[in-house]
C-alpha cells in the first residue's frame, strides 16, 4: 500500500492488560506480575478466538489461547521505555512522549502547602490522605463524609489525587469545579492526574462508586502523535478517557464511556463518522473493575467480552483501515497489591488486506506505535520506531 491509502486508525488500549516480562520490573516491586498469562490460568483458559486468530497466543503463553501458525495479523510486545507505571505514561509514551522524568508519588500523603490548598476551595479539611483502594476507602470513611460534608482525599502508588465525594454532598459540577481547582495547584507537584470519585449509597454496606469519574491529567509536555494529526488536518476522536489523558490536547471530537461495553459501542460510532484519521480509545473495566481489586475471573469475562464484540467490529473494516490493539501498563489481580504494575504490553496489529501476520518482535518503546501511525499519514518528527513496512 502506498500512504496515500492509509485512511482511518483505530487505536485501542486494553487498560491494564499487560503480558509480563519489563525488565526493569524488579525496581518496582513487579518481578512475578504477568497480567494476560495469569488471569487465563486463574480462569482456566480463555475463550479469545478473535484474537487468538490475530496471534495473541504468539505473543506470550496464554492458557486456552492457541499460538495459531498462521496468524493474520503483526504481532509482538513493547517495552515502556518512560518512568513509572501509570494510565497518563503509558498513553502518551503510545502517542509519541516519552517521559525521563516519571510523575511525582505522594504514598504517605500529600504535603501540608497541598492540603492547605483543598481546604481553602473546598471550605473544609478533607478525610483521609493517605493511599488506599478506592472502594475501601469509601469503607472507612464514607459515613463520616456523610455526617461531616468533608470530601475524602486519597492516593495510591500511583501519581494520582483523588477526591472522593457523595453525589448528595457534592454534585458532580461542584466535585469537578474542585478538581479543576486542584489541578492548577498540583502542577508544580508534577501530580499526574487528579480523578473525581462521586459515589452514592447510605452506609459502608452499600457505597459505590457511580460512572461520574473524569480525570484531569497534568497537560503533556510537547506535542503528541495526537496534535500532529489534528494540525495535519486530521480528524482525532477519542473514546473513554482519553481526552481527559491528554487534558484535551490534539482531541477533536470526545466521548465518555460509562464502561467496556459503551467503550466498544461508542468506538463503533467513532469509526462510522471519521473519513480519515484517529478513533483513539481506552476500555477501563480491566483495570479499574477487576485489576485493582483482585478480581481475576470478572477480568477474565471481560477479555471475553471484548473478543465476542472484536469479531463482529473487524467487519466495519475497509481497505485503508488498520486496527491497534495494546495496553498502556498491567494490573495484574493476582499478585499482591492492588496497583498498576510494571510490564510490557501486548501488541496486534491488522487491516483487512493484510496479506501474512508476523512476528514485529519486542518492541523498545510504545512510542513505536505513534511513529508508524505518524508515517501512515506522511508525518515525521517523532520517536519511536516505526514497522509500517511490515504492514505491507
Amino acid at each position: 500500500m502506498t500512504l496515500s491509502v492509509w485512511k482511518r486508525v483505530v487505536l485501542i488500549t486494553l487498560d491494564g492488560v499487560g503480558v509480563g516480562g519489563q525488565p526493569d520490573a524488579f525496581e518496582y516491586g513487579d518481578q512475578d506480575a504477568c497480567t494476560l498469562p495469569h488471569v487465563a490460568e486463574r480462569c482456566g483458559g480463555l475463550h479469545l478466538p478473535t484474537m487468538e486468530k490475530l496471534g495473541l497466543g504468539r505473543v506470550v503463553p496464554i492458557a486456552g489461547v492457541d499460538a495459531v501458525s498462521a496468524p493474520s495479523a503483526l504481532y509482538g510486545r513493547m517495552l515502556e521505555r518512560s518512568s513509572g507505571k501509570d494510565t497518563t505514561t503509558g498513553h502518551w509514551e503510545l502517542a509519541g512522549l516519552v517521559q525521563d522524568q516519571p510523575f511525582a508519588t505522594y504514598p504517605e500523603g500529600f504535603p501540608d502547602a497541598v492540603i492547605a490548598a483543598f481546604s481553602d476551595l473546598a471550605g473544609v479539611p478533607p478525610l483521609g490522605n493517605y493511599a488506599a483502594s478506592g472502594t475501601e476507602i469509601l469503607k472507612q470513611l464514607g459515613e463520616e463524609h456523610l455526617s461531616t460534608g468533608r470530601p475524602i482525599v486519597y492516593t495510591s502508588v500511583d501519581s494520582v489525587f483523588q477526591i472522593a465525594a457523595h453525589e448528595d454532598v457534592l454534585s458532580r459540577k461542584q466535585l469537578y469545579a474542585l478538581c479543576e481547582g486542584m489541578r492548577k495547584v498540583l502542577d508544580e507537584y508534577r501530580v499526574g492526574r487528579v480523578i473525581a470519585r462521586p459515589f452514592v449509597g447510605q452506609s459502608a454496606d452499600n457505597f459505590e462508586r457511580t460512572a461520574g469519574r473524569r480525570d484531569f491529567a497534568m497537560p503533556p509536555q510537547g506535542d503528541t502523535l495526537l496534535d500532529r494529526l489534528q494540525k495535519a488536518g486530521l480528524t482525532v476522536s477519542g473514546v473513554g478517557k482519553i481526552s481527559d489523558i491528554f487534558a484535551g490536547k490534539g482531541i477533536d471530537r470526545s466521548v465518555k464511556s460509562s464502561d467496556n461495553a459503551d467503550g466498544m459501542g461508542k468506538t463503533r460510532q467513532a469509526l462510522s463518522e471519521i473519513d480519515r484519521g484517529i478513533v483513539f480509545t481506552n476500555l477501563v473495566d480491566f483495570d479499574m473493575l477487576y485489576g485493582h481489586r483482585l478480581d481475576a475471573l470478572g477480568f477474565g469475562r471481560a477479555l471475553e467480552a471484548f473478543d465476542l464484540w472484536l469479531a463482529d467490529f473487524l467487519t466495519d473494516f475497509t481497505r485503508g483501515d488498520v486496527l491497534v490493539i495494546t495496553a498502556d501498563h498491567g494490573c495484574d489481580p493476582t499478585t499482591a497489591g492492588t496497583d498498576h504494575t510494571r510490564e510490557s504490553v501486548p501488541l496486534l496489529v491488522w487491516h483487512p488486506d493484510l496479506e501474512k501476520g508476523q512476528d514485529i518482535g519486542v518492541r523498545a518503546s510504545f512510542a513505536d506505535v505513534a511513529a508508524t501511525i505518524a508515517e501512515m499519514f506522511g508525518l515525521d518528527g517523532l520517536v519511536g520506531k516505526s514497522f509500517l513496512r511490515s504492514l505491507g
